[in-house]
């Protein structure tokens, strides 16, 4: 066995998937002996079998990810528990394994991954999917790039047939729970604001309750505002024009949105709160 040979070989044994358990597996797919193969090219030593030597980096590659991943989702795994979720995460995983030399990217596709594996939260499972999309846009939101915003007095001078360039790091969500209550809960309550998408949402500590969810319509707002991310509730008219233009509308387009008696003056709030906050960039034609 040549050396890169080797290297490949201990890859795929050491990514191999875990058990329910947690264990490494006894065979593989193909139902080859992991005992036989182990033998191959790792000895034994007085303490260990070839077998428990490669598990031991079997498990903790995992251990690692799963670790990765709870890092960025504390509040699911509050609310699924430590048994469900890791059971989530290794499904997960073995369905999107890491391709991307950093570990930020490794759970980016998690949201998406539970709303179609409902198994995994049971009767939660909405809020769950809720709760996931939020954690995410933490972390997008922390990442993002942030572009030159546009002056208020610029943003007066711009003609209807324009489009809107929206900051990067903007991220809004119609979500069906009130889940950003759920989330501050999880965290110490002095901490309302996450500085990353990893490290520091690990070392927050989780509340004992965990506050009670009943569905409730809500829009929301996740942005970046120096170096620290924050949340904020929208109205609806203003989730709505905001969303219109993020997509690409124009100013005309996207006002037409919004309809009734308080056009004007959602109009009027929704670009002064964005005016405000840095939201809107340089237009393009």
């Amino acid at each position: 066995m040549t050396l890169l040979e080797l290297q490949r070989r201990m890859e795929q044994d050491v990514r191999r998937p875990l058990t329910a358990e947690l264990t490494m597996q006894p065979r593989t797919a193909e139902g080859e002996s992991i005992e036989e193969i182990a033998a191959a090219y790792i000895r034994p030593n007085s303490e260990l079998t070839s077998f428990e030597r490669l598990e031991i980096y079997n498990r903790q590659y995992w251990f690692r990810v799963i670790g990765a991943v709870s890092e960025d989702y504390p509040a699911l795994q509050a609310l699924l528990g430590d048994e469900r979720f890791d059971a989530l995460v290794l499904a997960y995983l073995q369905q999107r394994p890491s391709t991307s030399w950093t570990l930020r990217d490794l759970s980016a596709d998690l949201p998406q991954f539970l709303e179609r594996h409902p198994e995994f939260a049971g009767e939660e499972h909405l809020l769950a999917v809720d709760i996931a999309r939020l954690e995410w846009a933490y972390v997008e939101a922390f990442d993002g790039a942030e572009i030159e915003p546009l002056a208020a007095e610029e943003l007066f001078q711009l003609g209807p047939e324009l489009t809107l360039v929206m900051q990067p790091h903007l991220r809004l969500l119609a979500v069906d729970y009130p889940v950003d209550e759920f989330v501050l809960a999880v965290k110490k309550p002095e901490e309302k604001a996450v500085n990353s998408g990893a490290a520091q949402l690990r070392q927050t500590s989780v509340t004992s309750t965990l506050p009670e969810m009943a569905p409730e319509q809500r829009y929301l707002a996740v942005h970046r505002y120096d170096d620290v991310v924050y949340y904020r509730t929208l109205e609806e008219g203003e989730f709505r024009l905001l969303d219109a233009l993020q997509e690409g509308k124009t100013i005309a387009e996207a006002v037409e949105v919004i309809a009734g008696d308080e056009q004007v003056a959602t109009i009027q709030q929704t670009f002064a709160l964005a005016s405000e906050l840095g939201w809107f960039c340089h237009p393009t034609s």
